[in-house]
């Protein structure tokens, strides 16, 4: 194991690990308890599109991604006040359309020759940079801060947001913030994870913490930690075994999955 800690690109994704275990989980928790698991999904699929054109202009792809994304992510918090009962269709309908204008864009683009969009569905946390890695961070000390200051106004918001609005809790805006912040991160962390995989580090954890955890914060703990373990140990296995480091953490995270509803099963049939 020291021996590849030795590596710079190891070393890189261990970074990379650490930053994205800080505010994934979190993100990813907000969303299964606004049932909006689906919209991280979403958001990778539409960042293609700002990967696009980031290759049609010939600028950083990364910027304007993020651009896209926070356009979608806003998008999407007015879909989801005008079908309050069927977010899935405007769910369905933007990851059809950035997939479409991805395709579109990098087909036509002469500064598309030679640039491969699997490496942007699959990603690659081994060959991330240092300014990508330090945007990890950045992006991890800002939701840590905003969770910190407003978690109960988030807790309230997220359980129960016509209560939040009789309490005069700015509903629309701090929805509409979470999107934008979960948009940004997710723009993020394509190179390191790839737009299919990125919803499994964010949903995942968060998924098994609310298993374990027996408080809010417990589960914030739970699914941080989780998520910190199970991401590094699946770079270090894919390094052993030769695999592809999002593939193996995906791997990782449903065998623990399996393994802790197992054990929840079976501790509730003997209770």
């Amino acid at each position: 194991m020291l021996e590849m800690l030795s590596y710079d690109f190891m070393q890189r994704a261990v970074l990379a690990i650490v930053a994205m275990s800080l505010f994934a989980p979190i993100l990813g928790l907000f969303l299964i308890l606004r049932r909006q698991s689906l919209m991280s999904d979403t958001l990778s699929h539409v960042s293609l599109a700002g990967v696009a054109f980031g290759i049609l202009l010939g600028v950083s792809t990364t910027w304007t991604t993020v651009v896209v994304v926070i356009l979608a992510s806003i998008l999407l918090e007015y879909l989801r006040v005008v079908y309050k009962h069927y977010m899935e269709i405007s769910t369905a309908i933007l990851m059809s359309l950035g997939l479409a204008i991805s395709l579109i864009i990098t087909s036509k683009s002469e500064n598309a020759s030679g640039v491969n969009l699997e490496q942007y569905l699959f990603g690659s946390i081994i060959t991330i940079n240092q300014e990508q890695v330090i945007a990890l961070f950045v992006i991890a000390l800002i939701v840590l801060v905003l969770t910190v200051l407003f978690i109960r106004p988030m807790y309230m918001l997220t359980f129960d947001e016509d209560t939040a609005l009789v309490d005069g809790l700015p509903v629309r805006m701090m929805s509409l913030i979470f999107n934008i912040i979960t948009g940004v991160a997710i723009s993020l962390m394509i190179p390191a994870a790839g737009a299919l995989l990125v919803s499994t580090i964010m949903v995942l954890p968060a998924s098994i913490g609310i298993r374990i955890g027996k408080s809010f914060k417990a589960v914030i703990g739970s699914a941080v930690l989780i998520g910190f373990v199970g991401m590094l140990s699946g770079v270090l296995l894919s390094y052993i075994w030769e695999t592809p480091a999002s593939a193996t953490i995906t791997i990782i995270f449903i065998g623990i999955f399996l393994v802790v509803s197992l054990l929840s099963a079976l501790g509730n049939h003997r209770g």
